[in-house]
Order: C-alpha cells, then sequence, then structure tokens
C-alpha cells in the first residue's frame, strides 16, 4: 500500500490552449481540484513553490483553504525554498494552516531549485552570513523553523502586556502539537538525505538528483533512500520517518491523453542545474497494462511509502481529475499500491 498524491507545479498563462489564464484561476483551481481529488480517493494534495514566476508562491494561504474546504487529504508543499523564509512568521503561518486543517499539514521545505532572477532571497531581505553560501543559509533557516515548531518558550514577556500572559518566557502562537514530525526535506544529494534523517525530517526525493553514480534514475534514488533510514535508525529517533518520490505518469486512455502525452517511450537525462551534474527521471506514459509493467521495474518507486504524481495543471481541473482517476482505478490497483 502506498500513500499516493498529487504534486501541482500551479503554472498559469493566458495563452491558447491554458485553461489557467491568471494568478487567480491556478488558486482557485488548486483548491477545486484537491476537492475533487479528495472524492476520488487521493490522499495528499502538494504544491510547489516559485517565486518571481507565473506560478504558485506564498503557500500559506492556499494550504488554509484547501483545509477549510476539504476534511481528510493530506495537504502539503513540494518544497518551500527556506533562502526566502523568515522562520519565526512561518511558524505562525503554518501552525495557522495546519489547525485550520486539523492537523493535515506535510510540509516540504529544501535549500531552494534554480531562480527565476539572481539572488532572489536578497530581495526578500536575505543574504548568507559570514563563512555561508546560499545553501547554507536555507539549511540555517531550516533549524531555525525547526526549533521553533517544538514549541518551547524563549521570549522575555514584557512587564506590561496588553493582555495576560501564561506564566514563564512565551513562544510563537498558534502552536500547533505534533507538526514538527510531519516536515520533509527534499534532498537532492544522499549527503542530504542523510542530514534530513539526522535532523529528523521525513524525505521528499523528486525526479532530479545529483549524478553519483552514472546508473539509472530509479536506483540512485533507491540507494538514497535506503541511505536516508540507515541514517535515521542511527539517530535513535522514536518515530517511523516517512519518503515520498514524485513521478510523471499518464495512463492512455482515450484520445486526449494520447495527444497530450503519446509521445513514446521516455528515459533518464543528465544535465547541468546549479553547477551540478543531475539525473533527470524518465517519465511514464503508456496503456494502463504496459505501465503496470514498467513501474514494476522502478526501484525508487517500490522504495518509497508515499507517491506524488505530477499534474498538468494547465489543462485544467476536469482533465486532471481524469489523470488522477486512471491511476488510481487502472493501474495502483494492479500493483499492490490500492
Amino acid at each position: 500500500m502506498k500513500t499516493i498524491g498529487f504534486l501541482s507545479f500551479g503554472h498559469w498563462s493566458d495563452e491558447p490552449g491554458s485553461a489557467v489564464r491568471s494568478a487567480r484561476d491556478v488558486l482557485t483551481q488548486s483548491i477545486e481540484l484537491a476537492v475533487e481529488a479528495e472524492k476520488l480517493g487521493v490522499d495528499g494534495a502538494y504544491f510547489r513553490v516559485h517565486h518571481f514566476a507565473r506560478q504558485l508562491a506564498s503557500p500559506f494561504p492556499l494550504l488554509a483553504a484547501v483545509g477549510a474546504r476539504t476534511s481528510r487529504i493530506e495537504i502539503g508543499t513540494g518544497v518551500i525554498d527556506m533562502r526566502y523564509e523568515n522562520p519565526m512568521y512561518m511558524v505562525e503561518d503554518a501552525g495557522a494552516a495546519d489547525l485550520i486543517s486539523g492537523g493535515r499539514l506535510q510540509l516540504g521545505i529544501s535549500r531552494g531549485s534554480p531562480e527565476q532572477v539572481v539572488d532572489g532571497w536578497r530581495h526578500f531581505g536575505f543574504q548568507p552570513a559570514e563563512g555561508e553560501d546560499h545553501a547554507d543559509m536555507a539549511r540555517r533557516h531550516a533549524l531555525v523553523f525547526l526549533d521553533l515548531l517544538e514549541g518551547r518558550g524563549f521570549a522575555k514577556p514584557s512587564p506590561r502586556p496588553m493582555f495576560p500572559n501564561p506564566p514563564g518566557l512565551l513562544r510563537l502562537e498558534p502552536h500547533s502539537e505534533g507538526l514538527r514530525d510531519r516536515i520533509w526535506w527534499g534532498a537532492a544529494s544522499d549527503a542530504t538525505a542523510v542530514w534530513a534523517a539526522e535532523m529528523g525530517m521525513n524525505l521528499q526525493s523528486s525526479t532530479l538528483k545529483q549524478d553519483e553514480t552514472g546508473e539509472p534514475f530509479h536506483i540512485q534514488q533507491a540507494r538514497q533512500i535506503r541511505a536516508f533510514r540507515d541514517a535515521w535508525a542511527k539517530a535513535g529517533h522514536a518515530r517511523k520517518p516517512r519518503v515520498s518520490v514524485s513521478r510523471s505518469i499518464f495512463a492512455l486512455m482515450d484520445d486526449r491523453d494520447r495527444m497530450y502525452f503519446g509521445r513514446g517511450k521516455e528515459s533518464d537525462q543528465v544535465g547541468i542545474i546549479d553547477e551540478m551534474r543531475a539525473v533527470f527521471g524518465r517519465g511514464y506514459a503508456d496503456t494502463p497494462d504496459r505501465l503496470i509493467e514498467q513501474l514494476r521495474e522502478d526501484e525508487g518507486i517500490a522504495e518509497a511509502d508515499t507517491l506524488l504524481l505530477t499534474v498538468p495543471n494547465m489543462l485544467g481541473v476536469d482533465y486532471n481529475v481524469h489523470v488522477l482517476s486512471s491511476i488510481l482505478h487502472h493501474v495502483a490497483p494492479a500493483l499492490g499500491w490500492r
């Protein structure tokens, strides 16, 4: 059995063929897709975060709105770029969204990906400390965020407060109990996966990974997941960790599917991203019976407990419901995911 969610990059563009013409469209359609996905039996609604782009950006208003409109589905990100985040404000936003959803938030965070602008985090008022680079800064922000989520008091109360205070040092409010255990780190390398385990975060591994051995992507990803779980066990954490992978998987059920995705067999690709040699995992698009055969060979999916299906959000809510339904009903059961 696997937890199956969708992952939307939240693109919008006012161009022919797009069902998502504006920022308002992408926000309202993201909410509607989560509502419909919950009805289908999908387990999670996850959203990518990009700044300075015609995509979803500030995640917490969206997550709170999805939480208010749904009752069961997990709500998450994949991922929030911590170079841009004020950890204290983020704790308040995350706590509020988690409470609205009844404790269903699953927050994926990371050091970030290539940007639309040069050093965009500087425009948000952040810069690395002496001796740091931008990745170090992201991890520093993440560790502050994790510590604050514990809910310990740290701020000295005013002797003349506007409202009565509880005794002792004050923490940030609202505090949502248990959210600390539902933070995930998006890791591109084996080393960062091990670090995430040591810090007590779940692991998000996507369709891009540092090419560390030259082997096929899914084999390297499976090795990364095993390294994460070994490090988790050595760290002695009490709870069991979760691991997600994301894939583009499309069952070719009708002429629309064949028009959009019936381009033939795809394969891994290798490229340079942020001066790192990276391997990009293949997408899957075929008839259900052939998809089942192909997906059985994917070692990365086999190692993970959670699968996030990337969706073509610009094709609209109805079509994406069809995409998710096709996988849930015609592929997942034969693979033992359902």
